[in-house]
């Protein structure tokens, strides 16, 4: 069974810095991409950074600048290092992995973990 392990999150003041990392574990044959979604209370889940295996990143515009996404292939991880944080960025954070196990391509997501940025 593959899963996802979130950790990082946490209280910080605005202008503060934070990193987060999602650890993927499981038989897992390859990973094509990781990406860090968000969803603020009434809001839908938003795309925050993806990354492929080939270390091409995209990021929303709001955190462009200020986010940096990056992976261990090695260790199956992706990071999120995330500074100048400001209140509007407080939401529960979402890892999502692109995998192939036996042969079969699937997205897994993590449980999340709570950022919280006070102004």
């Amino acid at each position: 069974q593959v899963q996802l392990v979130e950790s990082g999150g946490g209280l910080v003041q605005a202008g503060g810095s934070l990193r987060l990392s999602c650890a993927a574990s499981g038989i897992i044959s390859s990973i094509n991409f990781m990406a860090w979604y968000r969803q603020a209370p009434g809001n839908q889940r938003e795309l925050v950074a993806r990354i492929t295996s080939g270390g091409l990143t995209n990021s929303a515009d709001s955190v462009k600048d200020r986010f940096t996404i990056s992976r261990d292939n090695a260790k199956n991880t992706v990071y999120l290092q995330m500074n100048s944080l400001k209140p509007e960025d407080t939401a529960v954070y979402y890892c999502l992995a692109n995998l192939v196990v036996t042969g079969i391509q699937r997205n897994v997501w993590g449980p999340g973990t709570q950022v919280t940025v006070s102004s």
